[in-house]
């Protein structure tokens, strides 16, 4: 019976060690995924603000976790099974989804610059909406219908990274992915919004320093709020251009990526002492400008289309 025993508790000892070791394949490829996600991440916690500047101070925080559910919602219930069934049955069919992605982030990124150059709104139609509930409700859809673009992406550049496992590690890999960037994503959302009450309030307290601090943070928060629609803007033509660059290799049409990748590389050369740093920044402006083209051409189609429909019907 002591035998028994001892043998028992060497096989648990062995299954712990198993699973212990699961669980680090999990986390490390997850951190992974994630770290190669992180283009898209930034583009995601620059663009959400916008949804909720304008509404009320205590509306802010609701509306920011309605949107987090919505995220959640997208990425777990949605998305997670689809990306399953993608690399169960079609993994040949990852890159060509990456790559109609990434020319939709082209495309926005393209058209919110033309807009910030040209001064005319291309999105939605503007409508006067005095409900605050209507308002409200627009707002959180739309911001769960661009989240679910974002985090198609997201999921799909994490599952694309993922090395060879079963497919509940892919699964637990994708969920933790997933849960891990809507948390960091809107709990950073929610301090940019939050950045003025939180200066009004330090501004109120007794010390001087607090004091100048908080009134800090009120001055500094329209600032930040212009920085973050730019760095979105950039962010949506690096992320949906590198998309489309690595894709075209795939498919060994390399003459766009050797252009991105050399002058990056030559860059580097040239300034050894920040090579690196000159290496990421060269290839992420050769990136935005491949994603500046790709976008240019998709909006220069669509907005043509109703010029021509209006001509047809004026004849």
């Amino acid at each position: 019976m002591p035998g028994g025993l001892v043998a028992l508790l060497d096989d648990i000892a062995a299954i712990a060690k198993v699973a212990a070791a699961s669980v680090d394949d999990v986390a490390a490829a997850a951190g992974k995924a994630g770290a190669k996600a992180a283009g898209v991440v930034i583009d995601d916690t620059a663009v959400t603000p916008g949804y909720v500047v304008g509404l009320t101070p205590d509306r802010e925080l609701p509306i920011i976790a309605k949107i987090a559910w919505g995220s959640a919602k997208n990425k777990i219930l949605f998305l997670l099974p689809a990306a399953l069934a993608l690399s169960y049955f079609a993994p040949w069919a990852i890159t060509p989804i990456l790559m109609i992605g990434g020319a939709y982030l082209c495309f926005e990124g393209a058209e919110k610059l033309l807009e910030k150059l040209s001064g005319v709104d291309h999105g939605e139609e503007a409508t006067t909406i005095t409900d605050p509930r209507e308002l409200e409700d627009r707002q959180v859809s739309g911001a769960i219908r661009t989240d679910l673009i974002l985090s198609a992406e997201i999921m799909a550049i994490a599952l694309a990274e993922l090395p060879t496992m079963g497919i509940v590690q892919q699964a637990l890999v994708l969920a933790l992915v997933g849960i891990a960037i809507t948390a960091a994503v809107y709990g950073a959302v929610a301090l940019i919004v939050k950045m003025d009450d939180i200066g009004l309030n330090l501004a109120r307290r007794k010390p001087n320093g607090v004091q100048a601090f908080g009134r800090g943070l009120v001055t500094a928060m329209p600032i930040l709020l212009t920085a973050l629609a730019t760095i979105g803007t950039a962010a949506m033509l690096w992320v949906g251009g590198g998309i489309i660059v690595h894709g075209l290799e795939v498919f060994h049409l390399e003459t766009i990526p050797h252009l991105v990748h050399d002058s990056a590389h030559a860059a580097a050369e040239a300034i050894p002492s920040i090579g690196p740093v000159l290496e990421w920044l060269v290839g992420a402006i050769g990136s935005a400008i491949v994603g500046l083209i790709v976008g240019g051409a998709i909006v220069g189609v669509l907005h043509l289309i109703p010029h021509k429909k209006g001509a047809a019907a004026a004849h």
